[in-house]
């Protein structure tokens, strides 16, 4: 899809280190950013759907790195249908599977596991609901897998593991060996902290994640039960692995692991997600407010938040998106200062804990949103002309 947006009043790169970038106007061409600079020096030649922005803030789509989706737009949890299209309202353009647990008569064994991982990865690659792109298949572990096994998932599109711990895998070195060989086969990994969420899963500190070097150590912050703030000090300290901090935990241990992570200058490494739909519920804001969280409990920007829920997860991930730069995918969002806040504009208001309202949500180059039902109306409306008539 090619498409020009114009009249921008601040575009939130997503790149953590350099959070804001210069320009009022972005170009996308086949669905990737092509141009991104002021209205008098791109080119514009050739495309025919031009959005005016009217003075709306530019950042990238948000990527909700925590969901335990199943398949399809449902989620049995909570018994809510059409839950991942409530969230792209709340700007979420892409989610990342921790794990299929939810699943009515999850499979217990290695070859059942196994193959809910392939279909479940295939049949979100199949089909985006509405338009959001899930990462699905998150591995359950289960002792009796092989590595062949993790191969041949891998070549059926398999890409990440979910959270570790969830499974009946609690011997950590044998836990150790299986992401090794996921590694091998280019999965990324992600792991449960804290105390246990459901049935099942498990109690988890920095030895076992020390022990088991996973990509992200998920929801510091709990799922709901956060992991003692000691054992996210020797995370931080003897490793290198992403930090994870959801809405559906412990708000005080998230205030408290986004300031660390502030002081400690490893801003790089924080990753937000929801953990929903869980026990808290099916949450279409979740992300919006764990990045309000982020910005107005601590000494983070609310760029920098953005950031968090964004380029740094595609990071971790290896995802062509989350960052506002030639050559990504452009998903995209565009904010305001909502209606009645005291803010100025869209990172004021998130910095002072109130959600901006999201005037449209663009994924791929398409506008998939025309002012989000879900959020506060924002102050200013974008002019979309050809959906004004009625198109697409």
């Amino acid at each position: 899809m090619d498409l020009v947006i114009t009249n921008i009043s601040g575009i939130v790169s997503g790149d953590i280190e350099n959070p804001l970038s210069e320009g009022d106007t972005i170009v996308v061409r086949d669905g990737l950013i092509a141009e991104i600079g002021m209205g008098s020096e791109v080119n514009k030649d050739g495309i025919e759907r031009h959005l005016d922005a009217n003075g709306c803030m530019l950042t990238p789509g948000l990527i909700d790195s925590h969901v335990h989706v199943v398949i399809g737009d449902y989620t049995p949890r909570q018994k809510t249908l059409g839950f991942i299209e409530s969230c792209l309202h709340g700007g979420v353009t892409s989610m990342i599977s921790a794990g299929e647990v939810h699943i009515p008569g999850r499979p217990k064994t290695a070859s059942g596991l196994k193959a809910l991982a392939i279909i479940s990865a295939q049949s979100f690659d199949n089909a985006r609901p509405a338009g959001v792109k899930v990462m699905g298949g998150g591995l359950i572990l289960d002792p009796e897998l092989t590595e062949q096994d993790f191969k041949e998932m891998a070549e059926a599109g398999v890409v990440h593991l979910g959270e570790i711990g969830l499974g009946t895998v609690t011997d950590w070195e044998l836990a150790g060996k299986m992401v090794a060989w996921a590694h091998k086969y280019g999965m990324k990994v992600m792991m449960h902290v804290g105390g246990a969420s459901i049935p099942g899963s498990n109690v988890i500190g920095a030895d076992a994640v020390l022990t088991v070097k996973p990509d992200v150590a998920s929801h510091l912050n709990g799922g709901p039960t956060a992991a003692p703030i000691q054992e996210v000090e020797r995370i931080i300290a003897e490793s290198e692995i992403a930090l994870e901090v959801v809405q559906c935990g412990n708000m005080l241990a998230l205030q408290n692991i986004a300031q660390m992570a502030h002081d400690q200058n490893v801003l790089d490494r924080m990753v937000l997600g929801t953990d929903m739909p869980s026990g808290t519920g099916v949450m279409p804001l979740g992300m919006l407010r764990t990045v309000a969280s982020a910005a107005s409990f601590s000494d983070i920007s609310a760029q920098q938040a953005i950031a968090m829920a964004s380029g740094n997860t595609a990071k971790v991930y290896e995802l062509n998106r989350g960052v506002i730069a030639v050559g990504q995918e452009a998903d995209l969002l565009l904010i305001d200062t909502p209606v009645g806040s005291p803010a100025t504009d869209a990172l004021g208001a998130l910095e002072i804990g109130d959600l901006p309202g999201v005037a449209a949500v663009i994924i791929d180059g398409a506008v998939k949103v025309n002012v989000s039902r879900n959020t506060p109306p924002p102050v200013h409306k974008v002019d979309i002309p050809w959906m004004a008539a009625g198109g697409h």
